[in-house]
């Protein structure tokens, strides 16, 4: 048993990644799922897609990597966070389709929170604010509006999870209902300083605490996956929140390390230590990862729209076939037109927090094209990018001086346009690691770690390997006119 088989439940697709003992990619399989768009700003999933596209990938893994469920020597879960799911604790039927972290049903009550004064309260417990983003106001509108389980949830047959909980859920056959202190950090309903679920709010929203899962650290003893699903019992060791298992992953074990993430959106997280910093400029402080029962707290940004504005390209404007041509496409745009795209389709994220904006373009002329459209589309998350930073910067100053470097992964960062404009804009390097997987990764590393076969911290992150280098080429003036025009055009997108 040398193997570990990384699940890593994503947004648009789940995934499975099997790491050998050298925690190198030695198979895998993925699987897109349908979304779901209701209404405008709502977006759900069908819980039994996430399930059976996990169950399916798994299996397609192992099959493609030859080898069986007694080669692998535990299983390692990282998810998109935030979406959540009520089901039934004996049928497991869900009561409703997952309502995914992109959703905005509920900005109306959040502003109600905010507006009665309730926001400092949340901030000082969950270290969140109070946005639709969150896992909290969700189950609070599951409850209200789907006829008839509020009532069975107060009775005790319902469950509530983010989606770590949900699968782990069905691979142990409903054995185990449990999740980790990432997940749990980010849904408006977990004290993160107590290290327990509030009590406080969770009356304030009507939730019964019976729905909720044991939390455990990032690396613990989380079930055991079915025999009829990989012909052995397999232990769960290992769950992290998707930002998070990529902050592993990068091995940013250290306070002030920082890293970006860029899939459907861009999340950073920036290493803080043992101590929960509080922002000043309405950045999120999360649990970055828990071992021993000690958490180690981060600041965290988050961009909604990142590698989603391509999708935008691609299935809304259809000017691409495949995310590869928006590279090409901008190499070609017209430098001297100034097209600036805010993607807030959903709103924008960190700092700004304004769930009821939407996305504006600015700088069009006849001569805007395909080619422009691409290039403001990838400038987009470097813009975005940027506001997290100086965010970061102005909250923290814990900082030694050292090195000003960026760690990337995800998706995205196979763009080398992208990355490089990325380090012209921030003015700081950014570098590619070797392996771009470092969401599952982290979830490998987090499961092997503690079934024995991989190092430990120090090792782990004595293994990270550069791939490229990205350095800033950018003048200032020019660096200092392209922001500027940015953040005027989002000014001018906000909704207050």
């Amino acid at each position: 048993m040398t193997h570990i088989l990384a699940i890593d439940q994503g947004t648009t697709s789940s995934r499975a990644i099997i790491f050998d003992g050298d925690m190198k990619i030695v198979a895998q399989a993925q699987e897109e799922f349908t979304q779901h768009f209701p209404k405008s700003g709502w977006v759900e999933h069908e819980p039994d897609d996430l399930w059976t596209t996990v169950a399916g990938t798994c299996r397609a893994a192992l099959e493609r990597a030859g080898l069986k469920g007694e080669d692998i020597a535990a299983i390692g879960i990282t998810n998109q966070r935030e979406t959540t799911v009520v089901w039934d604790k004996e049928t497991g039927k869900p009561v409703h389709n997952a309502i995914v972290w992109q959703d905005r049903r509920t900005s109306e009550y959040c502003k109600e929170l905010r507006d009665g004064g309730h926001e400092p309260m949340f901030t000082e417990r969950t270290g969140l604010l109070c946005d639709p983003y969150f896992s909290g106001t969700k189950l609070r509108w599951i409850l209200e509006n789907v006829e008839g389980v509020k009532a069975r949830a107060e009775a005790g047959e319902l469950l509530f999870g983010t989606v770590d909980s949900y699968i782990i859920w069905k691979l142990t056959g409903s054995a185990r209902h449990v999740t980790d202190a990432t997940n749990a950090a980010r849904t408006l309903l977990y004290d993160i300083k107590k290290g327990r679920w509030s009590t406080t709010i969770c009356e304030m929203f009507g939730i019964p605490m019976g729905m909720l899962p044991e939390v455990l650290d990032c690396a613990a003893d989380f079930g055991m996956a079915r025999a009829d699903l990989f012909g052995i019992e397999i232990p769960i060791l290992g769950v992290a929140g998707d930002q998070q298992a990529a902050t592993v992953g990068q091995a940013c074990f250290e306070p002030g390390m920082l890293k970006s993430t860029y899939g459907t959106g861009c999340f950073a997280l920036l290493n803080t230590g043992d101590a929960p910093v509080t922002s000043e400029n309405r950045l999120l402080t999360t649990i970055a990862y828990q071992f021993d029962g000690k958490p180690t707290y981060a600041l965290e940004g988050s961009i909604f729209i990142a590698g989603a504005v391509v999708q935008w390209l691609r299935d809304g404007l259809k000017i691409i076939r495949e995310a590869s041509e928006t590279q090409p496409l901008a190499d070609k745009a017209d430098a001297g037109q100034d097209v600036i795209l805010v993607p807030a389709f959903t709103g924008l994220g960190a700092p700004y927090w304004d769930a009821d904006c939407r996305g504006a373009i600015y700088g069009l002329t006849r001569g805007t094209g395909p080619e422009e459209f691409a290039k403001a589309a990838l400038e987009s998350v470097g813009y975005q990018t940027r506001d997290l930073l100086e965010a970061m910067t102005a909250d923290w100053s814990g900082s030694d001086g050292g090195e000003n470097v960026l760690r990337v992964d995800g998706g995205m960062t196979a763009s080398d346009w992208a990355m490089q404009f990325l380090s012209d804009i921030i003015g700081a390097q950014v570098d590619r690691p070797e392996v771009l997987e470092t969401t599952a990764l982290g979830a490998a590393w987090l499961a092997g770690m503690r079934a024995g076969i991989y190092p430990d911290q120090a090792g782990f992150a004595a293994n990270w390997a550069l791939e490229r280098r990205f350095e800033p080429g950018m003048d200032e003036d020019t660096r200092s006119r392209k922001y500027g025009a940015w953040k005027k055009a989002v000014a001018a997108t906000l909704s207050v």
